[in-house]
C-alpha cells in the first residue's frame, strides 16, 4: 500500500489511515474513508476490490439465537451464529466452506469442502455477528469460537491472521483469552500451535476418551489416537499455560455410561483441562440421538465427584438448526 501511495504522488501515513479503516473501522467501501480526499477514493476503487461477506440470510430462534448465512464474494455460503446467553453474547464463525473431516454426528461433515476462507473472510462474520448483539440485543459482543463450519486447523496460516486481525490494537483490540479455537483433533498442528505460543484458548471436541469409539464417530482419530492427542495437548499446554476444554457429545447408548465418564476422567487426568458436556442435536444424516438429561446428570456428577470441572452446555438455535453439529448450507 505504501508503494501504491508513493507511485501516487501521496504521503505514506495514508497507508495506516486505509489500514484502520479496513481493519479497526470494519469498512466494506472506499467511499466510507472520509479522511481520504475523493481523488484518492477514486484511485483505490480503480487499481483495488474490497470484497466483503455479507448477510444473504437471517433467523432468529424461539431462544434468541441467530443464524446467519454468509454469502462470499465467489458464491460461496457458509454459516455463523450469535449465541446469547445472560452473561455473554458469543459469535460462533466458520472456517471453510464445507469440512473433510466426515465426523458421523455432524451435519457439516457430511458436505465437501469446497474451500478454506481467508481471514478477512473469517473477521468479517466477527464484525457482521458483533453488529448483530449490538443491534438486536443492545449488547457487546464478549466472546468468539471458531466453532462453525469446517476444520479450524486444516486451515491454520488464515485461522491465525484472523486472530491477528481481531486481537490487534490495530484492528479490533480484543482479548486472545475471549477466542476459543476448536479442532476435531490433528495432532501435529496441535503441536504447532504451542510451538507459535498462541495465547487463545483452545478446545478438543472429544466425544469419546478411548480409540475404537471415537474411531466410529470421528475417522480422524485413526490417524490422531488418543495417546497421540495427548501428547500433543500436553505439549500445547507446556508452551502457552492454556488447560484444554474437552467438549463431550453425551449420545444415548454409545458414550454415556458410568464407564464412558470413568475413560473420560481417566483422559483428563493426564492433560490440565475442563470438560464441557453438550446436548446432542440430531441432524437428518445420522441416527444418533441425546442421552436422556438423567444419565447426563449421572455422567456429569461422576466427574465432579472425581474433581473434574464440568459445564453442562444446553443447546441453543435447535429450531433453527443453528445448534451444534447442525450447521449445513441448505440454499432454500
Amino acid at each position: 500500500m505504501k508503494n501504491w501511495l508513493s507511485e501516487h504522488k501521496q504521503p505514506s501515513f495514508r497507508a495506516k489511515q486505509i489500514w484502520e479503516w479496513l481493519w479497526q473501522k470494519s469498512a466494506t467501501d472506499f467511499d466510507q474513508m472520509t479522511n481520504l480526499s475523493l481523488q484518492v477514493r477514486e484511485e483505490l476503487k480503480a487499481d483495488f476490490n474490497i470484497l466483503p461477506v455479507k448477510i444473504d440470510k437471517q433467523q432468529i430462534s424461539s431462544d434468541r439465537t441467530i443464524k446467519s448465512g454468509f454469502r462470499l464474494h465467489d458464491g460461496h455460503l457458509v454459516e455463523g451464529v450469535l449465541i446469547p446467553t445472560d452473561d455473554r453474547m458469543t459469535a460462533c464463525v466458520s472456517s471453510q466452506v464445507g469440512c473433510s473431516l466426515t465426523c458421523k454426528f455432524c451435519a457439516t461433515g457430511y458436505m465437501n469442502r469446497e474451500r478454506n476462507l481467508d481471514a478477512a473472510e473469517i473477521y468479517d462474520q466477527v464484525v457482521l455477528i458483533k453488529k448483530q448483539a449490538e443491534e438486536y440485543y443492545q449488547a457487546p459482543l464478549t466472546n468468539i469460537v471458531y466453532m462453525g463450519m469446517g476444520e479450524p486447523l486444516l486451515n491454520y496460516q488464515s485461522v491465525l491472521e484472523s486472530v491477528d486481525y481481531i486481537t490487534s490494537p490495530a484492528g479490533l483490540n480484543w482479548s486472545p483469552k475471549r477466542i476459543t479455537v476448536s479442532t476435531a483433533g490433528i495432532a501435529k498442528m496441535i503441536r504447532k500451535l504451542g510451538d507459535d505460543e498462541v495465547k487463545f484458548n483452545l478446545a478438543l471436541s472429544l466425544h469419546a476418551a478411548n480409540d475404537i469409539k471415537r474411531n466410529q464417530i470421528m475417522p480422524i482419530n485413526e490417524s490422531n489416537t488418543l495417546k497421540n492427542l495427548s501428547s500433543a495437548l500436553n505439549y500445547f499446554y507446556k508452551k502457552t499455560g492454556n488447560k484444554i476444554t474437552f467438549e463431550y457429545i453425551v449420545f444415548h447408548g454409545f458414550n454415556d455410561t458410568l464407564q464412558d465418564a470413568k475413560e473420560l476422567w481417566e483422559f483428563c487426568k493426564r492433560i490440565p483441562s475442563k470438560v464441557n458436556i453438550i446436548e446432542y442435536n440430531p441432524i437428518a444424516e445420522a441416527n444418533y440421538v441425546n442421552a436422556d438429561p438423567e444419565a447426563i446428570d449421572k455422567f456429569a456428577k461422576f466427574l465432579e465427584d472425581h474433581n473434574v470441572t464440568v459445564n453442562i452446555r444446553r443447546s441453543r438455535g435447535k429450531d433453527i438448526d443453528a445448534a451444534c453439529g447442525q450447521l449445513a448450507i441448505k440454499e432454500n
